[in-house]
């Protein structure tokens, strides 16, 4: 494996849409949600451990998970849990680590990838991050992975790409679009010219950071006036003076939207991002009736196309449901059509507003 090749795995949301599992103190990326018997930040571990030397792995996260992320990964170097003092969105989380291994290693490659990502061939994605790595080593560039669209979902980016390839299977980026209304977001499907954004980023370190210069130097100014206090005794203290001037604001909109240099690479794997229930719902093991169950003690009746999220230690009986999501932990029952699964951050909001934080 490269030294100079390096990933950051983003592991500090919340993850408000897989409530009432993943909760403020404990979100999914730290939950077994597809009841695998690993974790979603374990699984990503363990994947890109296989591409760069496990020294090299990041995991950049909130200062109230590093003790969970710790614990998860025991493997994983502890100086390379980079907490960050406040959530100010991807933005200033790119920018921190990017700086962070630049001053380390002014050769640096970096990968920039979500903590809850599910790719199960993870021989070709292997191959695909191998090309980027490789890609990005050579030129300047930003390079994401482009995920064929299967229905017009308004939560992720959407890229256009030139129908030339730069190198084998890699596409200048023509237009970048981040999180579209409905309408739009069904325009670009019915086209059949656009990809949706994984938010699996590679660059040279230098370039992502020359690229803030350029398209975010307010938050560029911030980082590089304090560089040399990174991988120092005096680094928490100036990243949360830093974080506290942030804007928060994330890559796709500060960058990727304005960069000239960005390409893509059409994924070869199949990959989800774990977002929502029905998410997780698709890339669950389903029975003769399309309901996909957590929970060794679930009997369901005339039910269809659901998912049961449990505990192993309750019996839980459904009867007559079908499109549901139904979720039950120790404090909460959430019943919720899965056409609704969108609404569960304003439910949450809701719940907040109602019982204050005792259940989120």
């Amino acid at each position: 494996m490269n030294k100079n090749q390096y990933v950051a795995i983003m592991a500090g949301g919340i993850g408000s849409r897989f409530w009432p599992k993943s909760r403020t103190n404990f979100p999914k990326q730290f939950l077994d949600i597809l009841g695998t018997g690993k974790t979603l930040i374990q699984a990503t571990f363990n994947r890109y451990s296989k591409v760069v030397p496990i020294e090299n792995i990041y995991v950049v996260t909130s200062h109230d998970y590093a003790a969970i992320v710790e614990a998860q990964l025991p493997a994983l170097p502890k100086e390379n849990i980079v907490a960050e003092p406040f959530r100010k969105n991807t933005a200033p989380c790119i920018a921190y680590i990017a700086f962070k291994i630049h001053e380390k290693n002014p050769d640096a490659v970096m990968i920039a990838a979500p903590a809850d990502n599910h790719i199960p061939d993870e021989e070709k994605f292997i191959g695909v991050m191998n090309k980027a790595l490789d890609f990005v080593g050579h030129i300047n560039a930003i390079t994401t992975v482009g995920i064929l669209p299967t229905h017009p979902n308004t939560g992720y980016g959407y890229i256009q790409h030139e129908s030339a390839e730069v190198a084998p299977g890699i596409y200048k980026v023509k237009t970048f679009t981040e999180k579209p209304n409905l309408e739009l977001a069904k325009a670009f499907i019915e086209s059949g010219d656009f990809l949706w954004n994984s938010g699996i980023f590679t660059w040279k370190c230098k370039t992502i950071i020359e690229a803030f210069e350029q398209h975010l130097p307010e938050v560029y100014e911030l980082f590089y006036s304090d560089k040399d206090k990174l991988n120092t005794a005096e680094e928490q203290k100036v990243i949360e003076e830093i974080y506290s001037q942030c804007p928060s604001i994330s890559i796709d909109f500060g960058i990727m939207e304005k960069a000239g240099n960005v390409y893509t690479i059409p994924a070869s794997f199949s990959w989800s991002d774990l977002g929502t229930w029905n998410s997780a719902h698709a890339n669950m093991e389903k029975d003769y009736f399309d309901n996909a169950v957590a929970g060794r003690n679930v009997m369901a009746f005339d039910t269809q196309n659901c998912i049961v999220h449990t505990s192993d230690k309750k019996l839980v009986l459904v009867q007559g449901l079908e499109d549901y999501i139904i979720v039950d932990t120790d404090d909460v029952l959430m019943i919720c059509k899965k056409e609704k699964e969108q609404e569960i951050k304003d439910y949450v909001s809701e719940v907040k507003k109602a019982k204050g934080d005792k259940f989120l």
